[in-house]
């Protein structure tokens, strides 16, 4: 039982010069050309991803939305780094073939992949994946998380990818100006989360590659066995606190299971659909990454919940402006607000 990831014709707003993209490819990725067919994959809200038939296979090509961005967003650049750092470890990603930061072709930067085969859902449970399957998906993404952890950043020349130390504080900097500059309505959580997240920053302060978008709709599912076959959505990655992308990863075991808003797994039976529960899951986490328990877990809970909750304000943002990357963008102003209810709940139990 896979659901692969589903593509609509291209949107109007994200149409490419397909004769011009061709030409290009043609020189840097031949196997690409003459392009058979382009489609638009139907998920994604920040950069517009495309499907790519080639003469005899598939690719991906990955770019920047059109109109005016928020600085520091929407880097593909760094999605196409990581990527090509990562091919010579074992944390599983699509092999990249070019970056082309050259606007002309197709109007923003952009960079072509290879398309793994496999299912997506945005499901936390994989509904899509037999019941039986579940537990072992989920010990596999936990798996494949450690490793990243794991990898020496040092060693693939990603010294200069982030910073060192101070994660949490400067993200905390980040996202709050990302929401001013992107709020629409007024968050009394979000207004509260702001003033209290920077003086409870715990002193543990460590530094590994994060992902920063860690969770099931991100992860291609192997068509064969009940494994994570590939790691997508690398915009957000940078040198950071691994217990941020943990928690990140954690939220939807707290987000309400059947909310409208978003999808979550929060009071659902996990036996029943097959899957551990939050702690059953950060403990298999902690087992693989070589860590003991967790202190001041509340605290990176409330600070995942306010990181996504700015990031959903901007994509709401985008959808009024018009270009956003995918057609429910108007639902994730309502999105916004519920993360911050369920981050300050986490704060408010933290303090």
């Amino acid at each position: 039982m896979s659901q692969r990831p589903v593509t609509t014709p291209v949107r109007a707003a994200h149409r490419l010069d397909e004769a011009e993209l061709e030409r290009h490819l043609a020189r840097h990725v031949p196997e690409a050309a003459p392009i058979r067919a382009v489609s638009q994959f139907a998920a994604g809200q920040s950069n517009p991803t495309y499907l790519i038939e080639g003469p005899e296979r598939r690719f991906v090509l990955r770019k920047k939305p059109p109109g005016t961005l928020l600085p520091k967003a929407h880097l593909v650049e760094r999605e196409y780094r990581i990527l090509a750092a990562l091919a010579g470890t074992d944390v599983p990603v699509p092999r990249v073939h070019h970056l082309c930061e050259d606007t002309g072709i197709v109007g923003t930067a952009f960079y072509v992949m290879d398309h793994v085969e496999g299912s997506v859902d945005q499901d936390p449970a994989w509904p899509a994946q037999p019941a039986g399957d579940r537990r072992a998906l989920y010990l596999s993404m936990a798996d494949v998380l450690a490793r990243l952890h794991r990898v020496d950043w040092r060693g693939l020349g990603l010294d200069d990818f982030g910073r060192e130390g101070s994660y949490i504080a400067r993200q905390i900097r980040r996202w709050t100006g990302q929401y001013e500059a992107s709020q629409t309505d007024e968050i009394p959580e979000m207004d509260r989360l702001i003033a209290w997240l920077p003086e409870r920053i715990p002193d543990d302060d460590e530094t590994t590659i994060v992902h920063g978008d860690y969770r099931p709709g991100n992860l291609i599912v192997h068509p064969a066995e009940p494994r994570v076959a590939a790691v997508l959505d690398w915009e957000l990655s940078t040198l950071g606190h691994p217990l941020s992308d943990l928690a990140h990863n954690c939220l939807a075991f707290s987000i309400p299971r059947g909310a409208t808003a978003l999808p979550g797994l929060g009071g659902a039976d996990f036996e029943d659909l097959g899957l551990p529960a939050e702690e059953a899951y950060r403990n298999a986490y902690c087992e693989r990454a070589g860590r003991g328990p967790i202190a001041d877990w509340g605290f990176y809970m409330a600070f995942g919940f306010f990181r996504m909750a700015a990031i959903c304000q901007g994509v709401y943002a985008r959808g009024l402006g018009g270009n956003a990357s995918a057609p429910n963008a108007h639902e994730y102003g309502e999105r916004a607000r519920a993360l911050a209810v369920l981050g300050w709940e986490k704060a408010s139990g933290a303090a």
